[in-house]
This record gives C-alpha cells, structure tokens and sequence, in this order.
C-alpha cells in the first residue's frame, strides 16, 4: 500500500506495555495446533465476539485519545512502531472514507477508537487477552487489537501483507458502521431471541457485511488517496479465504459443522470483500434479506 506522507488518526490509545484486566477469558488451556486454529476463529468478533454481551457495561472514555507512550520500561521494537503506525493511518483512512459516505447518505460520521494493546486489556465489553484476536466493541465504541496478530497472520495462517492487516482494521471497523447504521444492535437483538443454529446465521450476515464494508473501504480509500498497488487486493482475498469458517474448522479437525459457522465460508468472505472492493456502491452490501443459502 501507498502511505508514505498519510495523516494519522488522533484516535489511538496506546496501552501497549500496561497491564490490563482478563475477567473474560479468551480460550485458556487449548493448546497446540488446534489452539492456534480456535484462535483464529475468533479474530473477527462482532460487537466484543467472544465476550459475554451480558456483561456490557456503561460506555467507557468517549472522547478521541491521542497516541501515547506506555509505561516507561516498555520499549517497542522498530517493527512493532512501524505496525503502529501503519494501524493509526489505516484507521485515519476508514475516517475519511466513512465521513464522506455517510455525508453521502445525510448523517454525520462518528469515528471509532482504536486501543494498541500487549497481552490484555480491559473493554467497555470485559476484559480481553490476545487470544481473543482484534474485535470491535459497541460499548465504548472502539477497536482492540494486539499488533502481534499480525505476525500470527503471516506465520500460522499464510495470510500476510500491509492490505492483508488493513483489512483487519478496516473489517472492525465496518461494525461500528453497522453500530452507527443501527444494524449491529438490532441483529443482536434477533440473535438474543433466536435459537443457536438461528443465531449463528445472523452472526454470518453481519461478518459478511462487515467484509463487504472492509472493500467499500479499500475502493474508496484507493480513490481518494491512489492507495493501492498491484497485489493489494490478492492479499486481502487471500486472508478472507484462510479465515472461513470451513478452512479454519476444517485445519482444527479435519471436517467442518457448518450449522456453527459464526463468521461465514472461506468462498463467502472472498465474494463479500470483493464486491465492496470492486464497486464501491454501499448499497450493494445488504447481507440480511437474501436467503441465507445465496449468500
């Protein structure tokens, strides 16, 4: 990707080096292989993913925090500072891309925030821990991740490249679109009265859409500031299709229960993204009204 010269975002809180809360735990005591696998089945968690929804609290700190240094002792390594850097422009871009789109559609953009954070961190959804992976919490409005995914990505998933780890970013923050459009409560509210197999449907469509989002992102970003060099979106593609539902179940255990995807097929999450990508027309993104077969 193209950034040299690109603003970043005053809305980063840098924990990393501080210690954070682990009420909620993320999947302690898995190990091996299929540890690795289960952790990755959670990177794209809606609304606090894994976190108990029951346990919300009031909204935390709402107002946009700047980049700041962790505890004294805490020395990042110049990659790490890098990733960090690279999150805060990626994030600065979803800025620009969601002001203008809702501009578009009459409303007024509310831009995210986003925590840097080492081990574990203390969410208006609960504590969390890296193994929880990057997610996106409604309660206070903010995007949590540990740069350290990134590396998970390219070493235990093949999934590497800076457009790769946008997405990531860009993907979180298609929820809060979803929350700010009203989608992501209301599709909470169904799936708390429906049954599971109904529920993880639902849970499907807001992935997907979340994917589809994550495109609108990248043709908008590329229009307004030539972002994109060849390859980008391969690498996108190809992280969507190590993070189905199927691929992932499939390297746990050898076979898939697609009656649990939560996040969708490899082959759905392709589609989705690339339709954002290669279209740009938000309207297009509607993952709820068709049947769930077609999606």
């Amino acid at each position: 990707m193209r950034l040299n010269g690109r603003r970043t975002s005053n809305n980063v809180d840098d924990r990393r080096g501080r210690s954070g809360g682990s009420r909620i735990a993320g999947i302690g005591g898995v190990g091996g292989i299929a540890g690795v696998i289960i952790v990755l089945l959670l990177k794209f968690c809606s609304g606090g993913g894994n976190l108990n929804l029951a346990d919300i609290t009031d909204a935390i700190n709402q107002s946009g925090i700047a980049i700041n240094p962790g505890t004294p002792d805490y020395q990042p390594t110049a990659e790490e500072q890098q990733l960090a850097e690279f999150a805060s422009q990626i994030l600065a871009g979803t800025e620009d891309v969601w002001t203008r789109e809702f501009q578009k559609m009459g409303l007024e953009y509310q831009p995210p925030k986003m925590v840097l954070f080492t081990g574990s961190v203390q969410s208006g959804c609960g504590g969390a821990t890296s193994s929880t992976g990057p997610f996106y919490c409604s309660a206070d409005q903010t995007v949590y991740i540990d740069l350290s995914f990134f590396q998970q990505m390219e070493q235990q998933l093949g999934a590497g490249g800076d457009f790769a780890y946008a997405y990531v970013i860009a993907h979180e923050v298609g929820h809060h679109v979803q929350y700010l459009l009203g989608t992501l409560g209301e599709a909470h509210n169904q799936m708390a009265r429906s049954s599971k197999s109904v529920a993880n449907q639902i849970s499907v469509r807001l992935e997907l859409q979340a994917d589809f989002y994550a495109g609108i992102w990248a043709y908008n970003d590329n229009e307004m500031f030539g972002s994109l060099e060849p390859g980008d979106i391969e690498e996108g593609i190809n992280a969507a299709s190590k993070i189905g539902d199927d691929y992932l179940q499939r390297q746990a255990q050898g076979y898939d229960v697609p009656d649990s995807f939560t996040h969708g097929r490899s082959d759905q999450r392709v589609k989705w993204l690339r339709l954002g990508a290669t279209t740009g027309d938000i309207s297009r993104g509607d993952t709820f009204s068709p049947a769930y077969s077609s999606l």
